[in-house]
């Protein structure tokens, strides 16, 4: 069998043809005269194509394409259209139909655009099986692990709101994924091979996030002296995630409204109107509805925003997938600093799984990683893990472990160590980091593998200023 398709027509003789024409080609092939009767079938089971006339009595072709966009995004839909109704047409492509074909069409042109899109089809639906099939084997689904009943809702979410176009928003703690969840969404999207722009609200002044998000032209400010395209442009065609949504300021939410109700916006200085093709995928870990009261947030563009909404759980929520974030965080360390593969301890494992991790999966990531630069075996100790030592010349600081303190921590319980020390390891991370290259925050962010704007927004939350560890700034921009 080469695949399932259903083909509607209001007019009896050209589905009874095309039933024939596409069962000789081996296709299971049912009908249907009306879109009504269609979209029956379509909640009864499963097509992978859709042929559907965009002219008929009732429901019409694209009535009928906008809900099985949302009854089965994963199945393509080709228009027939009537002379003279191309424009239309256009803006079911836009809405999602794979292509479409002009009134008389030619049979020969029909079965090769529908052989072509079946056989994309079948290969989708194969490689998300398989997709699908080491997800449950290994935990991993798009660079995110996880087993727990939590995790397994957030991808389901994913699977079903990524075929389509609607504005997602993402919710959760600092450090649980919010960004990795925007970019499964967009690489299992139609707009894959198209630009995923990533904003951070938080990191720009009002002035700045608005030059950052629509550009501007020259002149428009001090300092401006050429044009420059927004993340809006740059994001055409693709996905722009607006991380930490809740930190712009209203005069630019207002600009952002427009662009979502209208998808178009000027450039700062500007005033040309500007059309794009965006989607928008928006996240922050801050109580929105708690801000809209405050008026701090607009309310309209809090339901603008929230078509569907993903809250990430906090790792504390989901302890039975530690084991599994672990071995997933060493092999990827390993693999980065080229070291052998290494595995913890039974007592590093438990100490893992009930530490209370304020930073969430980064955190985790983080201890993993420090441990297996540290761990001088094949072994990962819990001492590996919460090493809280400060770099040489230090004295004064943290002790190298919890068990080494000679302030009477030695006496402690592990657990009550390791609470004490959690914070403090997290801190030194980081400040190695920023010692190992000179204070050039640019390079200590690629070293410990993330964004610059990310490394900075983490030494404001642990108070990590250089002028506190006794560095210069590298960049003006490294002033903080």
């Amino acid at each position: 069998m080469k695949g399932r398709l259903l083909v509607v027509d209001d007019e009896r003789g050209i589905v009874i043809a095309l039933k024939g024409l596409f069962t000789k080609e081996g296709y299971e092939v049912e009908t249907a005269e009306s879109g009504e009767e269609a979209l029956e079938k379509v909640k009864a089971g499963l097509f992978h194509v859709i042929i559907t006339d965009l002219s008929m009595k009732g429901m019409s072709g694209l009535e009928l394409l906008k809900h099985v966009r949302e009854l089965d995004p994963a199945c393509a839909v080709l228009m027939i259209t009537a002379f003279g109704t191309q424009r239309i047409a256009v803006e079911a492509m836009k809405a999602g139909a794979e292509d479409y074909l002009p009134k008389p069409f030619d049979n020969d042109e029909l079965r090769m655009k529908v052989r072509k899109v079946m056989e994309t089809q079948l290969l989708k639906r194969e490689h998300n099986q398989l997709l699908e099939q080491v997800r449950l084997e290994t935990g991993v689904f798009e660079n995110m692990v996880g087993r727990s009943r939590a995790m397994m809702r957030v991808f389901e979410t994913i699977d079903k709101v990524a075929p389509t176009d609607v504005t997602v928003l993402i919710r959760g703690e600092s450090g649980t994924g919010k960004e990795l969840v925007a970019r499964a969404i967009h690489f299992r999207s139609p707009r894959a091979r198209k630009p995923f722009i990533a904003v951070n609200c938080a990191a720009f002044s009002r002035e700045l996030v608005e030059s950052e998000l629509f550009g501007h032209e020259k002149g428009a400010f001090t300092g401006a002296v050429a044009r420059r395209e927004g993340k809006f442009e740059a994001a055409n065609g693709g996905t722009l995630f607006l991380d930490e949504i809740g930190d712009m300021a209203l005069e630019t939410q207002a600009k952002l409204l427009r662009v979502l109700q209208e998808q178009v916006f000027e450039r700062i200085g500007g005033n040309q109107p500007l059309s794009v093709d965006v989607r928008i995928i928006a996240a922050t870990n801050q109580h929105l509805e708690a801000m809209i009261e405050q008026g701090k947030f607009r309310e309209d563009l809090y339901y603008r925003l929230k078509v569907v909404e993903i809250r990430v759980p906090p790792v504390r929520e989901r302890r039975e997938d530690v084991p599994l974030m672990v071995q997933h965080f060493i092999a990827e360390a390993c693999n980065r600093f080229s070291a052998p593969q290494k595995q913890l301890t039974h007592e590093a494992m438990r100490a893992c799984v009930e530490a209370p991790w304020k930073g969430n999966a980064r955190s985790l990531k983080a201890a993993i990683e420090q441990a297996v630069i540290l761990s001088p075996g094949a072994e990962i100790t819990a001492e590996d893990l919460f090493a809280g030592s400060e770099p040489e010349g230090d004295h004064a600081s943290t002790p190298s472990s919890p068990a080494a303190s000679d302030n009477g921590e030695s006496a402690m319980t592990f657990r009550e160590a390791k609470e004490k020390f959690v914070g403090d390891w997290e801190r030194d991370f980081f400040v190695r980091a920023l010692r190992a290259t000179g204070g050039n925050i640019s390079r200590a962010a690629e070293r410990t593998g993330m964004y610059r704007q990310s490394f900075q927004q983490k030494m404001r939350e642990l108070g990590i200023t250089l002028a506190d560890i006794g560095l210069a700034p590298t960049h003006k921009t490294d002033v903080n």
